[in-house]
């Protein structure tokens, strides 16, 4: 089966754009999610890095994941670098209210695709998406 250029979605079984939200934080997990769902994006929520790579782990493959910096566990950043040295190509965007560019870097660093301030809002999530589709 052919797969998407980011290794998400395989194409004949479904054109819904599949994405995966990792945040300690309910009410931004809650936002993020909806945010998504509103743009027909289908989504599941874990809260911590470590919970994002088991994911993949189980198989599960998305074409989105936005990654919170700051998580108990395994944060954004551990998480990230994970992801990559398993060979994970979706697009990751890191969300974070981090503002020093030292930290945004060390976060690009580990292999994001996309950097972007909280709140996470409509155009900044379309933006990412963007990204994906072009």
């Amino acid at each position: 089966m052919a797969q998407s250029k980011h290794g998400g979605r395989k194409l004949g079984q479904s054109n819904k754009m599949t994405a995966l939200v990792v945040d300690d934080n309910m009410i931004n997990r809650t936002i993020h999610h909806r945010l998504l769902e509103n743009l027909g994006v289908e989504n599941e929520v874990v809260s911590n890095g470590k919970e994002a790579v088991d994911i993949h782990y189980s198989g599960k493959m998305f074409d989105l994941i936005l990654m919170d910096m700051d998580m108990p566990i395994m944060n954004g950043i551990e998480a990230t670098k994970k992801l990559r040295e398993m060979g994970i190509r979706s697009v990751i965007a890191g969300v974070s209210s981090r503002a020093m560019e030292e930290e945004i870097r060390e976060f690009m660093e580990a292999g994001l695709d996309d950097y972007q301030e909280k709140p996470l809002t409509m155009s900044k999530l379309v933006s990412i998406i963007h990204k994906i589709n072009g």
